[in-house]
């Protein structure tokens, strides 16, 4: 039987978890910030952006709203900062910004 996510403690033993630790109760990163475990970030440089898209769909975190067909700045409260996007970008409109 799962543990209810709220109830979790340290007093919780790693036997009364489910496989995988999954929990009843848990939610997807959407409403986690998982955006605070980044160590690099990107920028996003609107003037190169020539809307080809291809940054969208290598995002593991869905990071890079489309809105109208067009991508819009980052969501910053989930980019982990893992830099695919920069490297898939073409046109030099994602650079990586280090510690920031």
């Amino acid at each position: 039987m799962a543990t209810d996510i709220s109830k979790l403690t340290e007093s919780v033993k790693w036997q009364d978890l489910t496989t995988g630790c999954s929990v009843a109760g848990s939610k997807t990163s959407e409403a986690f910030n998982t955006g605070e475990w980044r160590v690099d970030s990107p920028e996003y440089i609107k003037d190169n952006c020539k809307q080809c898209l291809l940054c969208v769909p290598v995002c593991p975190d869905s990071s890079i709203p489309v809105k109208d067909e067009k991508r819009l700045d980052f969501d910053m409260a989930h980019c982990k900062g893992c830099g695919i996007c920069a490297r898939v970008c073409p046109f030099e409109a994602i650079i990586m910004k280090e510690g920031e």
